[in-house]
C-alpha cells in the first residue's frame, strides 16, 4: 500500500509540479515586474539595516522576526539529506535547476507576503488568522480551501515541522555520538514543551538565537571545503551547467541523466526546501500586522534566495570534490564531501548543522502550526495543542519515520496546489501594488 502511494506522490511531486510551479512562478515574475532583480538589493538593506522594529501592540512579532523565523523553517533538514538524493537522482545538473528555479520562487514568495499583508489590513474579513487562511476566502469556494488548507497546514507541521526534524536529530546523534534516541526524545520533548509554553515570544526569541549559528557555521565549512578543493570549482560548475542543459542521456549507467531528470528533482527539491508557495511565509508575515505589504514582500523574497543558494551551494560542495558518484545518497553523501577535508571531523560538521537545521525548523513550525490548529479548532484547545505537538516529538525522534515523510509530502503537496491556486487568481490586485509602489519611487 505505502509502495503504490509513493509511486502516485512520485508522480504527482513530478511533471504535474514542474509545470505547475515553474509556470505559474515565471508569470509572478513578469507581474510583479522582476522585483527579485529590481529591489534585490533594497531586500538585503531592509535585513541588514532594518528601520524602526517595534512590534505593534496586536502583533506576534516584527517584519524582521517573521522574515529570521521563514528563514529557519526553509533552512532544514531537507537541505542536507535532500539536495544530496537530488544530486543522485538527477544528475549533477540538478543543483543548477535549484538556483535557476529559486530565482522565479523569489517571485512567488513575494506574492504570497503581499496578499497576507493586504488583507490583514482590512478589518471586515471575517477571518482573523494571517497567511492562505486569510486570502483564500477572497478566491472561488474559499472558505472550503482555507479550511482544507489549514487541515494539511497542521499535518504537515505535525509531521514534517516536528516529527521528521526530531528523527534526523535523533539519528544524526546516535550515528555520530551514540547517544541513545531514547535520551534524545525526552530532551526535545522538554524543550519543545520550553518553547511553546512561552508562545509567541520565546518562538521568535528561540530562532533569533538559533539562525545566526547555523547559518554562519554551513557558510564557514561550506567556503572552508570550497576554498581546499578550489582547482576543482570552475570545473565542477562548467560539469553541472552542461549536465543542467544536456538533452541526451550522459555519464552511462541504465538510463544516464538528462535535462528532463536535472529540472524535475531541481524543481522538485526547491520547491520543498524553499516553501515558496507553500504559504508558511504567508502565515508568519501576516502575523506582524504591517502595514507596508510591499517593502515586507521585497525582505521576505530574500528568504528565498538565500535558502536556493544554500542548496545549490550544498551540490557545489559534492560535485567540486569529486564524490557525487560514490554510491551514497542523502546525508551520507554530503558527509563524504566534507570528509575530504575535515576527515572525522565531518561527521559532526554535518551532525551540528543537522541539529541546528532540525531545531530551527522545529522551533518555527511550533508557530506556524499552532495558527492551522487555532483556525482549524475555531481558536479552541491551546493546551490540548502543546501536547499534541511535544508528542510528536517524542514519537519522531524514536520511531520509523517512513510512513511519515509519505503523509507528510501529501500534506505538503496539498498547500502547494491550494495556496498558489490562490495566488495566482489574485495576482491583478499584486500587480496594482507594484505599479503604485513603482509610481511612489519615481
Amino acid at each position: 500500500m505505502l509502495m503504490q502511494l509513493q509511486e502516485a506522490l512520485d508522480f504527482i511531486l513530478g511533471w504535474p509540479v514542474v509545470i505547475y510551479v515553474l509556470g505559474l512562478s515565471i508569470v509572478c515574475t513578469f507581474v510583479i515586474q522582476w522585483a527579485q532583480v529590481r529591489y534585490f538589493f533594497t531586500a538585503w538593506q531592509i535585513a541588514l539595516m532594518p528601520s524602526d522594529q517595534k512590534k505593534d501592540a496586536k502583533a506576534d512579532m516584527t517584519p524582521l522576526q517573521a522574515f529570521i523565523n521563514t528563514l529557519s523553517s526553509n533552512l532544514g533538514n531537507g537541505s542536507i539529506a535532500g539536495v544530496a538524493t537530488a544530486l543522485c537522482l538527477g544528475g549533477p545538473g540538478a543543483p543548477v535547476w535549484i538556483l535557476i528555479v529559486g530565482f522565479f520562487l523569489m517571485a512567488v514568495r513575494f506574492v504570497e507576503i503581499y496578499l497576507s499583508l493586504y488583507f490583514s489590513m482590512d478589518k471586515n474579513k471575517k477571518s482573523t488568522f494571517g497567511g492562505p487562511m486569510r486570502y483564500l476566502h477572497d478566491v472561488p469556494f474559499g472558505s472550503y480551501l482555507a479550511y482544507i488548507y489549514a487541515l494539511f497546514g497542521l499535518s504537515y507541521g505535525l509531521l514534517i515541522g516536528n516529527a521528521a526534524q526530531t528523527n534526523s536529530i535523533a539519528l544524526s546523534l546516535h550515528k555520530t555520538w551514540h547517544i541513545d534516541p531514547l535520551i534524545t526524545a525526552v530532551l526535545f520533548t522538554l524543550f519543545v514543551a520550553y518553547v511553546m509554553v512561552g508562545g509567541a515570544q520565546r518562538i521568535t526569541k528561540m530562532n533569533e538565537a538559533i539562525v545566526p549559528v547555523k547559518v554562519v557555521v554551513f557558510f564557514a565549512a561550506s567556503i572552508a571545503l570550497l576554498g581546499y578543493h578550489y582547482a576543482a570549482i570552475i570545473p565542477a560548475l562548467v560539469f553541472m551547467s552542461k549536465a543542467a542543459f544536456s538533452g541526451t542521456a550522459i555519464f552511462g549507467g541504465f538510463a544516464g541523466f538528462t535535462v528532463i531528470q536535472a529540472m524535475r528533482f531541481g524543481v522538485s527539491r526547491v520547491t520543498f526546501a524553499t516553501e515558496s508557495g507553500v504559504g508558511t511565509a504567508a502565515i508568519l508575515f501576516g502575523s506582524t500586522g504591517s502595514k507596508e505589504p510591499v517593502k515586507d514582500a521585497i525582505l521576505g523574497m530574500l528568504s528565498t534566495f538565500i535558502s536556493s543558494l544554500v542548496c545549490f551551494l550544498i551540490g557545489l560542495c559534492i560535485v567540486a570534490s569529486g564524490v557525487w558518484d560514490n554510491g551514497l545518497t542523502s546525508t551520507p553523501l554530503t558527509i563524504s564531501a566534507f570528509e575530504t577535508v575535515f576527515g572525522v571531523c565531518a561527521g559532526w560538521i554535518v551532525s551540528f548543522l543537522s541539529i541546528s537545521f532540525g531545531a530551527g525548523v522545529l522551533v518555527a513550525y511550533g508557530y506556524v502550526t499552532r495558527e492551522t490548529w487555532r483556525y482549524v479548532m475555531n481558536d479552541r484547545y491551546p493546551l490540548l495543542f502543546v501536547i499534541l505537538f511535544c508528542t510528536m516529538a517524542f514519537f519522531g525522534a524514536v520511531a520509523n519515520v517512513e510512513a511519515i515523510w509519505l503523509a507528510g509530502e501529501v500534506a505538503n503537496a496539498g498547500m502547494l496546489f491550494i495556496n498558489m491556486f490562490g495566488l495566482a487568481y489574485l495576482l491583478p490586485v499584486v500587480y496594482s501594488a507594484v505599479c503604485a509602489y513603482k509610481q511612489k519611487k519615481r
